[in-house]
């Protein structure tokens, strides 16, 4: 059922680099075991194309991917929150699951800085699908 399946959101500020990168990770690692999504607390216009690269690099397009608003229903429906520099902006509802990940902000990086990024995330995205009981796939 859907609704036994985790509903994961990765919130930073402007939606464009270290959530996207997240999102982009989770799904290909989770496929249809997780609903993932992203959003920011002021987010940007577009992707940040370094970001977009960095993943081209290892196999996973985020071109498609836009820039979303967070909103409390955004978080309210999400079963893990996991927010990566946005502060004390998100929003807080009893019986969601927070996690703070500190990871630099890829905005105005060069590709060397966002590939370590991009890594330091792909690694979170391992062991939080042990945490949640899924394999990682692929």
């Amino acid at each position: 059922m859907t609704s036994d399946k985790p509903s994961v959101l990765f919130v930073c500020v402007h939606n464009a680099g270290r959530s996207q990168m997240a999102q982009g990770f989770l799904t290909r690692l989770a496929g249809d075991r997780v609903e993932v999504r992203s959003a920011g607390t002021t987010p940007a216009n577009a992707v940040n194309p370094i970001a977009v690269e960095a993943m081209a690099e290892v196999g996973i397009d985020i071109t498609g991917q836009t820039p979303k608003i967070l909103t409390p229903d955004t978080v309210e429906t999400s079963t893990i929150v996991i927010t990566m520099g946005c502060g004390d902006t998100c929003p807080y509802f009893p019986g969601v699951s927070y996690r703070d990940w500190t990871l630099d902000d890829p905005a105005g990086q060069g590709i060397e800085q966002v590939r370590i990024i991009r890594d330091h995330i792909r690694a979170r995205i391992r062991d939080l699908l042990i945490e949640l009981g899924l394999a990682p796939g692929a």
